[in-house]
């Protein structure tokens, strides 16, 4: 079992020895993702001043909450992002893209 797999299966387990399946609904843990998301964001609100740990803490809770999203509606967490990986990789290919944001050179805009 790889490091991933694991890590899954750990989340799981918290989950289902406390009965909270019956509460994560896709959204529901949409609105914990963007919840968690946000309070990521506040470390920054005022600068650059963050501490490491916190910022663990925070993100963290946004992993976990978007891994239990992925069990929820039935997807494969590596599967969907190799996908993505491999759809951003087409979109945003490295001779148009490198040393910038990508912003206005991906490849789909000029479609």
């Amino acid at each position: 079992m790889d490091r991933i797999d694991n890590l899954y299966k750990s989340i799981l387990e918290f989950r289902n020895a406390r009965d909270w399946k019956q509460f994560h609904t896709p959204e529901n843990l949409a609105k914990s993702i963007s919840i968690e998301a946000a309070e990521l964001l506040e470390h920054f609100q005022w600068g650059d001043d963050y501490s490491v740990n916190e910022l663990s803490d925070e993100l963290a809770d946004i992993l976990i909450y978007s891994f239990l999203m992925a069990d929820a509606v039935g997807v494969d967490i590596e599967e969907i992002m190799l996908k993505k990986i491999e759809r951003n990789k087409n979109r945003f290919p490295v001779e148009k893209v490198k040393g910038n944001s990508g912003k206005n050179t991906r490849v789909d805009l000029e479609e």
